[in-house]
C-alpha cells in the first residue's frame, strides 16, 4: 500500500491552525460531565471510613486529655481500661462481621481464637514478671543463683497453685517475647486453618458448621479447665496487668498506652478491611454469602476463599486478645466458653451485620451496656412483690433485644447510619435478579 497524500487525506485541503485541544470545546474536547466520571479516591467512595476514623481520633484525643496520666482525673483509670477493652472487642466484632456478615459463615468459635491470643501473650507476661520476682528474692543470697535454680523457682511460683513445680513443654518459649508474639498469630491461625480445611473442603455449611465451631470451642474450653493442661486449669493466668520491667510506671500511664494501642489497631484494621471489601474480593465474599453454588459454577475457588477468611479473621481475633487481656489482668478457660462466641454474634446482629460500622456500633453499645448492668451501677426496680436486679436479668434483656432486632430491625444499629446517609434498600417486589440490561436489578441501580 502507498502512503496517502495530503490531498487524499484532506480532500478539502489541509486544516489550518493548530489541532483542537481537549477541553477547549473543539472536536477533541472532553464531553461535558466527564470530570465526574474520573476515578475518585478510596475515602471519597467510602465516606463512612473517613467519618469513622475522624470520630475515633477525636474520641482518643478526648480520653487522653481527660485521663489521670495527664493530671485531669476526669476519667478514672479503671474506666480507661474498660474503654481500651471495648476497642479490642470492636476488633473481634469486625472479624465476626467479615466471616458472618460478608461471607455468610456463622462461626460460634471465634472467641476461642481471641482467648488463645490472650493465653499466648499471657504466658510471656506471667513468666517474665515471675522471673523478676524470683531474681529479686534471690538477690541477697551469698552465692548467685544459677539459671536452673531461677527456672525452677519460676516454675514453682507459677504452677504451685495446681500442685506442680515443673514447667510444661508448652511454656518452652515463654521467656521470649518475639516467640510468644509469633505464637499469638500462629496458634489461632493454624487451628483455624486446620478446622477450615476439614470443614469447608467437606462442604459443611449452615447450621451444621455453626455446631461444629461450637463443639470445637467447648472441647478446647473443657481441656483448658484441667489442671494438667499446662495453663493452670481453672486458675488461668493472672497478674497480666503488670508489665515486666515497668514496675516504676503507674497503671494510669499503662492503661493509657494500651488504650492508644487498641485505638491504633482498630483504626488500621477498619481501614484495611474497608479497602479489601470495597473491591473484587469483597464482591466475591458477598456472592458466596448470597449464592455459593453459583459462585462455584463460575469457577471461583469457594473453599479457598472461605479458608482464607476464616483463618485471617481468627488471626485478627488472636491479636485482639493479645491487646485485651493485659488490660483485663487475668484470663481463664471461662473466656473460651461457647456463650462468649454467642455474645459476639449477638453484638454483630444488633449492630447490623454486613456493615463494618454496624459491627463496631454493636460491640460498643452492648459491651458498655453490659458493664453498666452487670457492674451493679444500674438501679434495681422494686415492684412490691419482686425486685428486678439487672445483674440477674441482663442476659434476658440481651436475648430479648436480639430477637426483636432480628424480627423488626434486621439492619440493626447500622440502619440508623443508612438513614442518615439516605441509603435506600431497593424494593424488588419479589422479582428475580437477572444479568440482562432490562433486569429489575439494573433499573433499580439507576434510580
Amino acid at each position: 500500500m502507498t502512503a496517502l497524500s495530503s490531498v487524499d487525506k484532506y480532500p478539502g485541503g489541509e486544516p489550518s491552525g493548530p489541532p483542537p485541544v481537549r477541553g477547549s470545546g473543539g472536536e477533541g474536547a472532553e464531553p461535558p460531565g466527564s470530570a465526574a466520571l474520573a476515578p475518585r479516591s478510596f475515602l471519597a467512595r467510602n465516606p463512612s471510613v473517613f467519618w469513622f476514623l475522624a470520630i475515633l481520633i477525636g474520641f482518643t484525643a478526648l480520653v487522653t486529655v481527660l485521663s489521670p496520666a495527664l493530671g485531669a482525673e476526669v476519667i478514672s483509670t479503671s474506666f480507661i481500661k474498660t474503654l481500651g477493652k471495648t476497642l479490642c472487642l470492636c476488633l473481634v466484632a469486625l472479624a465476626m462481621d467479615v466471616v458472618w456478615g460478608y461471607t455468610g459463615i456463622l462461626s460460634l468459635g471465634h472467641m476461642a481464637f481471641f482467648a488463645l491470643g490472650g493465653y499466648m501473650i499471657g504466658q510471656w507476661l506471667m513468666y517474665a514478671r515471675t522471673e523478676e520476682i524470683v531474681l529479686t528474692s534471690l538477690a541477697g543470697t551469698p552465692i548467685p543463683p544459677t539459671a536452673a535454680e531461677v527456672a525452677q523457682g519460676v516454675a514453682t511460683q507459677i504452677f504451685g497453685v495446681v500442685g506442680s513445680s515443673e514447667m510444661p513443654a508448652i511454656w518452652s518459649f515463654a521467656h521470649s517475647l518475639p516467640a510468644q508474639l509469633a505464637l499469638v498469630v500462629l496458634v489461632p491461625g493454624l487451628l483455624a486453618f486446620l478446622f477450615g480445611w476439614l470443614a469447608f473442603r467437606s462442604r459443611v455449611t449452615g447450621v451444621y458448621l455453626s455446631i461444629l465451631t461450637q463443639a470445637m470451642t467447648l472441647a478446647l474450653s473443657l481441656y483448658l479447665f484441667q489442671n494438667d493442661s499446662g495453663l493452670r486449669g481453672n486458675n488461668g493466668l493472672s497478674g497480666l496487668q503488670n508489665l515486666p520491667g515497668a514496675a516504676q510506671i503507674g497503671q494510669d500511664r499503662l492503661s493509657l498506652w494500651f488504650f492508644w494501642a487498641s485505638a491504633a489497631a482498630l483504626a488500621l484494621t477498619y481501614l484495611l478491611l474497608a479497602w479489601a471489601l470495597s473491591g473484587k474480593f469483597g464482591s466475591v465474599l458477598r456472592a458466596i454469602r448470597d449464592d455459593e453454588a453459583r459462585v462455584r459454577f463460575l469457577g471461583y475457588p469457594v473453599e479457598a476463599y472461605k479458608i482464607f477468611v476464616f483463618t485471617g479473621t481468627a488471626v485478627l481475633c488472636g491479636l485482639a486478645g493479645a491487646l485485651y487481656y493485659p488490660q483485663a489482668g487475668i484470663i481463664n478457660p471461662a473466656e473460651l466458653a461457647p456463650i462468649a462466641s454467642i455474645y459476639l454474634a449477638v453484638w454483630v446482629a444488633i449492630g447490623g451485620r454486613g456493615r463494618l460500622y454496624g459491627a463496631v456500633l454493636g460491640a460498643v453499645f452492648v459491651s458498655l451496656l453490659s458493664s453498666w448492668f452487670t457492674g451493679g451501677r444500674a438501679p434495681s426496680i422494686p415492684l412490691g412483690f419482686y425486685t428486678v436486679n439487672w445483674v440477674d436479668w441482663w442476659q434476658v434483656l440481651l436475648g430479648l433485644a436480639f430477637v426483636l432486632v432480628t424480627l423488626f430491625a434486621p439492619k440493626g444499629l447500622g440502619g440508623l447510619v443508612d438513614m442518615a446517609q439516605k441509603i435506600r434498600t431497593p424494593d424488588r417486589k419479589g422479582a428475580p435478579l437477572g444479568p440482562d440490561d432490562g433486569a429489575l436489578q439494573e433499573r433499580e441501580a439507576q434510580e
